[in-house]
């Protein structure tokens, strides 16, 4: 067996990646996943929202269906992919320490990079003190003293949603945020407070969140943050096969278009998770990475129907085919006795 060649090559070893090398190892598919182990959500403490394992360790989740892969025969490797080429039968992925390995199909499930803000002291509590979805972490942090740092047009609607996970909330515009008239009386109607000024610090104690500190120099004391992130689809690997990232509808920054399966507008080339969909929380993601191994198994059978049709099939074109030709020719002779008998030409005619 060639090691360097399989069915599917998998670049990102996620909760997309993971569950599509699972839905493929069970369709008895040869499948490689390669990790480059930063996944986006390394910061948090648990993943939430994940029927039958909320609050689960990210890593731990990760180790468990890394498992899975291997149970059913998939292979999971620790590395970088730098770059993808299209070849005859395929695509061939190039690590970062030259090997390569090829695929009659490849999915990439990369994740994105959340682009935060440069304040000083944001990044240090990112995943800890400072949140951005409410449904993954507004459980942790209801009731509790809750800044909205301003850094574009959704922030306000951010406000607007943890509200309803604290009756203190306070939206630090940032110079960045201006609300219309009537986000202004949303605000207003909700008793969400507002602040003016740039954000100069996020401030912490003993790695606890505290509050923020204007360049103006005023403080302000909150328990926990939400920022609303710039979202960049991890997208490097699929531009180089063609592929072009696009502006999120929302304008929370950029992803790779897919169907509602996983086929991006190159053939063989297929996406999931964060990647595709900025919006997916981890349950999401691994729903599209089953999606997507199904989508492409059913493309892989597709092309052996094709093959088969064609009389390439390797051991089909052999000794299936004479099989197939036999049947054909039993079949029209019992056919053709069966014609005789009924005219009185059977074997006992004259």
């Amino acid at each position: 067996m060639d090691t360097t060649r399989y069915d599917v090559v998998i670049v990102g070893g996620g909760a997309a990646g993971l569950s599509a090398a699972t839905t493929l190892g069970r369709a008895l598919r040869s499948v490689l996943v390669i990790d480059s182990g930063t996944p986006r959500n390394a910061p948090a403490a648990g993943v939430h929202g994940y029927l039958s394992r909320d609050g689960i360790n990210p890593g731990e989740l990760l180790s468990i269906g890394r498992s899975e892969v291997l149970s059913y025969g998939g292979t999971v490797l620790d590395g970088e992919a730098v770059a993808a080429d299209r070849t005859p039968d395929g695509f061939e992925v190039v690590l970062g320490d030259a090997r390569r390995f090829s695929g009659r199909r490849m999915l990439v499930t990369t994740g994105l990079t959340d682009e935060l803000p440069p304040i000083s002291g944001l990044r240090e509590q990112w995943g800890k003190g400072v949140v951005h979805c409410p449904y993954c972490h507004g459980w942790e942090i209801r009731g509790q003293r809750i800044g909205v740092l301003g850094t574009g047009p959704l922030s306000v609607h951010q406000a607007l949603l943890f509200r309803q996970w604290s009756p203190d909330i306070t939206l630090f515009l940032n110079d960045t945020v201006e609300p219309t008239d009537q986000e202004w009386d949303k605000l207003a109607a909700r008793s969400i407070a507002v602040v003016d000024g740039a954000v100069a610090s996020v401030d912490a104690v003993d790695g606890v969140l505290t509050g923020l500190t204007l360049r103006q120099g005023a403080s302000f004391g909150v328990q926990a943050l939400a920022v609303g992130t710039g979202m960049e689809a991890r997208s490097a690997l699929l531009e180089s096969l063609g592929l072009s990232s696009q502006v999120h509808p929302s304008g929370a920054g950029r992803f790779i278009e897919t169907d509602t399966m996983g086929a991006t507008a190159v053939a063989g080339v297929y996406a999931a998770g964060n990647v595709s969909n900025l919006m997916a929380q981890v349950i999401t993601a691994a729903a599209e990475g089953v999606m997507a191994g199904a989508r492409i198994n059913a493309d892989l059978i597709d092309e052996e129907t094709r093959w088969a049709v064609d009389g390439r099939f390797g051991p089909f074109s052999a000794a299936s085919e004479a099989t197939v030709s036999r049947i054909a020719l039993d079949t029209r002779r019992h056919g053709l006795d069966e014609g005789r008998e009924a005219v009185g030409m059977g074997p006992g005619s004259r």
